[in-house]
C-alpha cells in the first residue's frame, strides 16, 4: 500500500474545521490502516511533521427504502495533531 491508498479523503464538517486552527486534521483512511501507516502517509503527501494520531472505526447506520433495509458502508476516520513546529497543510488553509 502506498500512501495515497491509506488517506482516502479529508473529513469536513464543522468539529473538523474547529480543529485546523490548532493544526489538528481530520481524514477518511483505509480500515486495515495503523496509526503508524496513517503517520508516515500524511508525512509523505503533506512534508509535514505529525505528532500524533488518533482513530475511530464507525459501522455502517441502518438504513430503509420502502420495505427494503440495508446499510451505509463503514469507515475508518483518523484525527491527526502536527507538532507546533510543523507548518500547516495548505489545502484547509483556504477553508479556516
Amino acid at each position: 500500500m502506498n500512501a495515497y491508498d491509506i488517506i482516502i479523503k479529508p473529513i469536513l464538517s464543522e468539529k473538523s474545521y474547529d480543529g485546523i486552527s490548532e493544526k489538528r486534521y481530520t481524514f477518511k483512511v483505509a480500515k486495515c490502516a495503523t496509526k503508524t501507516d496513517i503517520k508516515n502517509a500524511v508525512e509523505e503527501i503533506f512534508k509535514v511533521k505529525v505528532d500524533k494520531v488518533n482513530t475511530a472505526n464507525y459501522d455502517g447506520k441502518v438504513k430503509r427504502l420502502g420495505r427494503h433495509e440495508g446499510r451505509t458502508a463503514s469507515y475508518k476516520k483518523a484525527i491527526v495533531t502536527l507538532t507546533k513546529e510543523s507548518k500547516a497543510i495548505e489545502f484547509f488553509e483556504s477553508l479556516s
